[in-house]
């Protein structure tokens, strides 16, 4: 497997990005793509939970782009990060980027929202459901504008619900998309439907 990351690595110097809303569908895509050969890049400081029981995937320098931190974009050449998409428009001319952005039905986002706050104990009633989906909505219309604008970053839609339904097509995409030789067996042994916990 090692030697399968590094000719990976090898092949491309793009950033591959996973991105998404929160809770989408992307902590289940890194983990896909780790199995299929690349590496990723994730620091561990957020560990596994009921939440997301497989890890979170994430390298908490991300959430600094908006301040300017970059100087660890080399490092994530020819590897994969998770950046929500909130973060996106903060990347750097400097670098190119291919972008596995997860698609979710809103009803299951929000639904899945809605549980962890409860799991958190926090309150769940400060913006209503058909707001906070007025809000991603006109976000996500922002997002996929500034990405047809950019010429450093390609992306692909990758349908988490259809992921689960059947993963086969969806792999098959990801595959080409990237333009490497994945692991696409190990890749569909991820796609773990008993996580699918929250259904419209």
């Amino acid at each position: 497997m090692e030697f399968l990351r590094n000719l990976l690595k090898s092949k491309t110097r793009a950033v591959v990005i996973v991105s998404g809303l929160p809770r989408s569908g992307t902590s289940m895509m890194m983990k896909m793509l780790e199995a299929g050969g690349l590496e990723v890049l994730t620091d561990h400081i957020r560990t596994p939970n009921e939440d997301n029981p497989k890890g979170y995937y994430e390298f908490e320098r991300v959430k600094k782009l908006p301040d300017g931190d970059v100087a660890w974009l080399p490092e994530a050449q020819g590897r994969v990060v998770k950046i929500i998409s909130a973060l996106l428009k903060h990347l750097p001319q400097t670098h190119t980027y291919k972008v596995l952005f997860m698609r979710r039905r809103m009803s299951e986002i929000l639904a899945s929202q809605q549980q962890m706050l409860v799991r958190r104990g926090e309150a769940t009633d400060k913006v209503s459901d058909e707001e906070m989906t007025r809000l991603f909505e006109k976000h996500l219309q922002e997002v996929f504008a500034w990405m047809a604008q950019q010429s450093n970053l390609t992306y692909l839609d990758v349908d988490y619900n259809a992921m689960l339904a059947d993963p086969r097509p969806q792999v098959a995409q990801i595959q080409a998309f990237l333009g490497l030789a994945l692991d696409t067996q190990a890749m569909l042994a991820v796609v773990d439907p008993e996580l699918y916990r929250q259904r419209a």
